[in-house]
């Protein structure tokens, strides 16, 4: 019998990998982005000193399905507004092993339409 690694193993085998490459500074914090079958979560993290600068969530916002497209992009206005309030510009993107598809992408394109440049 074939065994199959789970879905989720394999993403945060991905995401390993990307985080070999990419790390947040005071100038250029991270912006992780972390989802579940039902809410979407994202931080914007300072990995020099490790301290999360903001954060927001689909639960924060009591948003009624945080698991679909429109509460991604809630969540991306959201989070780019009160980076923006901290005087954050620019960041790096991190979309935590996950394909850049769907609600990923869907709250990418929302911070960078309200002020985030990544």
């Amino acid at each position: 019998m074939i065994v199959k690694e789970s879905k989720n193993e394999m993403r945060k085998r991905r995401h390993t990998r990307i985080r070999q490459n990419i790390s947040g500074t005071a100038e250029c914090p991270r912006l992780n982005v972390f989802r579940s079958n039902t809410q979407i979560f994202a931080q914007i993290i300072d990995d020099v000193k490790g301290v999360t600068l903001v954060s927001s969530s689909s639960v924060e916002l009591h948003i009624k399905n945080g698991g679909n497209v429109e509460g991604a992009s809630l969540v991306g206005k959201d989070i780019a507004e009160k980076a923006k309030k901290l005087k954050i510009n620019k960041v790096v993107f991190d979309r935590g092993g996950y394909l850049y598809h769907g609600r990923v992408k869907a709250l990418a394109e929302a911070a960078r339409e309200n002020g985030l440049e990544f």
